[in-house]
């Protein structure tokens, strides 16, 4: 649905974008990671026109877009909602004009009964039934962004973006706008793009990800499969993962478990099969849309090394010895 083609932006000579290329298909849930100021959040600006980009090109629907062109800009912004980090409520609205609000922007008639029932069927999506005529000083930061999504759905748009939209929440009242932001995608068939330097966000709800350093996409792909057994040395820096504790005799090995047998019992397998006894030294499950996938050490006697080596891949376990 939306083809990001070679995209390059720089500010005051200083280039923050490096020929981006990305695919996002339709109804998906994408995430953009990487650590600050890898380029996230002006890559999610030049998608919805707020920046203009040096070169490149950004192509919705077959239909190549062109931001310096007022039409167009206005019509690639009506088919795109926004989320931001800080909310942007207006603090002398309540609930209801809150989200009322880019009808009124676009000249639309907000008291007809069609409209009315619109806004109150979103205030039910996101359930602030008994919040209607609450003013946003008296939300809490959860009820705030759940105004802000609604607001952004209210002109029914194609596209939902969000910008760190939960980066300023707890992780309990996180879990509960991305559950939200699942619903939204599965029942309206909204495609969502999310922003993030969350791990938690991308691994409950992304389908694939991206991940930017330094103004370049490094490596894109299902997330479990990239932060299980990621492949760069900056991924492993942004996830500070593993265990600085291994033992220093022996050889150890990473198995990976992110796909097709992840749930098959391949150690106590390999332990009757080669008649040996095995440590685990280290080991993280994590759960990715609600499957656990995940990483254990081995530690194995030297004699062992190429015995072990020869089952993981005849049983076709992903594996690493580590120095």
């Amino acid at each position: 649905m939306i083809q990001i083609q070679d995209l390059n932006k720089s500010f005051q000579g200083l280039q923050v974008l490096k020929g981006v290329s990305i695919t996002i298909e339709d109804r998906e849930i994408y995430g953009i990671i990487g650590q600050s100021g890898a380029g996230k959040s002006t890559l999610l600006r030049c998608v919805n026109g707020l920046e203009s980009c040096d070169s490149g090109k950004i192509v919705i629907n077959g239909t190549p877009v062109d931001v310096k062109d007022k039409t167009s800009l206005r019509n690639l912004q009506r088919r795109m909602g926004m989320i931001f980090q800080n909310f942007n409520l207006l603090e002398r609205l309540d609930v209801y004009d809150n989200i009322a609000l880019p009808m009124k922007f676009w000249g639309m008639k907000t008291n007809t009964p069609e409209s009315k029932e619109k806004i109150m069927g979103l205030i039910r999506l996101v359930g602030l039934e008994d919040k209607v005529h609450s003013r946003p000083r008296e939300l809490s930061g959860g009820q705030k962004q759940r105004v802000a999504i609604a607001r952004a759905l209210v002109l029914d748009p194609q596209f939902l973006l969000c910008d760190e939209a939960t980066s300023a929440l707890d992780p309990e009242i996180t879990k509960g706008i991305l559950a939200l932001l699942q619903r939204i995608n599965e029942e309206m068939g909204i495609t969502v793009i999310v922003v993030t330097h969350q791990m938690e966000v991308v691994k409950q709800i992304c389908c694939r990800v991206a991940f930017l350093s330094n103004g370049r996409v490094l490596s894109e792909g299902r997330p479990e499969e990239m932060f299980i057994h990621p492949e760069f040395p900056e991924i492993k820096s942004f996830l500070r993962e593993g265990s600085e504790l291994l033992p220093d005799t022996g050889v150890n090995i990473q198995l990976f478990f992110t796909g097709e047998g992840s749930e098959d019992p391949v150690v106590t397998q390999m332990a009757r099969e080669l008649n040996k006894d095995f440590s685990i030294c280290w080991a993280k499950l994590e759960d990715f849309r609600d499957k656990v996938y995940g990483s254990l050490v081995l530690n194995v006697e030297e004699e062992d090394r190429d015995r072990v080596l020869e089952f993981l891949t005849r049983t076709k376990v992903q594996w690493e010895v580590l120095d």
